[in-house]
């Protein structure tokens, strides 16, 4: 039995309601709901959050919000691994026994059905503790260059300045949409970023970090866009 957990707190400040702003005409977290859901592999699709208001609309689109998230887990501090670890031990203190996770994130509106599915199966088969998405960069990053505060340009790595692009290795980063992981991974709080996971590669269309409202502009034009040009995103 799986179940999926979705951190949504209410303290969000660079984007004000940010887990229940209007995305495309929809509360962006509910993109997130009904991937879960749709992609039939929880038992319970949950919600996580201290914000009465969130857990009305979550709970409009079929997910269960089953407690409120303790106030030290909702600052602007708190990780995602204690906040799944809180959801764990809250079920299973009620009975409910599982034996995988899927963090999803609330501002992940390009997640489909078919690829939680996928990175499910892809975590049982790699036996590994977790597995998570992840992209490609766009630019090689052993070719980044930092200004520093008297606005002169010095390269992170100079020892790669004569290097061709093609010559350097591919580098990924997460995708920030989710992590599929065995529930005693989560209550150990091993580290995700390790050889315990198994990387699901997204393609860069997919994939747009949701922090600024630059960011924001930039997902609803790309979500328009596949929806244009794809018919689904």
């Amino acid at each position: 039995m799986n179940i999926c957990v979705i951190p949504a707190r209410g303290g969000s400040k660079r984007i004000p309601k940010k887990n229940i702003k209007e995305f495309n005409g929809r509360p962006i977290i509910a993109y997130s709901i009904e991937a879960a859901l749709k992609s039939n592999c929880f038992s319970k699709v949950i919600v996580s959050t201290d914000d009465r208001e969130i857990a009305e609309v979550a709970e409009k689109f079929g997910a269960h919000v089953p407690f409120v998230r303790p106030f030290e887990l909702s600052n602007d501090y708190a990780g995602t691994i204690p906040v799944i670890k809180h959801a764990i031990n809250w079920m299973e203190k009620t009975n409910k026994k599982f034996d995988n996770v899927c963090c999803l994130y609330a501002t992940a509106p390009f997640i489909q059905p078919k690829i939680i599915s996928k990175a499910y199966h892809q975590l049982l088969e790699s036996k590994k503790d977790f597995c998570f998405s992840i992209t490609s960069f766009p630019f090689p990053i052993q070719r980044a260059i930092k200004i520093d505060q008297n606005n002169e340009m010095n390269m992170f790595y100079p020892e790669y300045f004569n290097k061709r692009s093609q010559d350097l290795d591919e580098s990924f980063h997460d995708a920030g949409q989710f992590y599929w992981g065995k529930v005693q991974a989560f209550k150990d709080e091993l580290p995700i970023f390790s050889e315990a996971s198994s990387p699901y590669v997204l393609p860069r269309h997919l994939v747009q970090d949701i922090d600024t409202m630059e960011d924001w502009v930039r997902a609803e034009i790309m979500f328009k866009v596949l929806l244009e040009t794809e018919g689904s995103v």
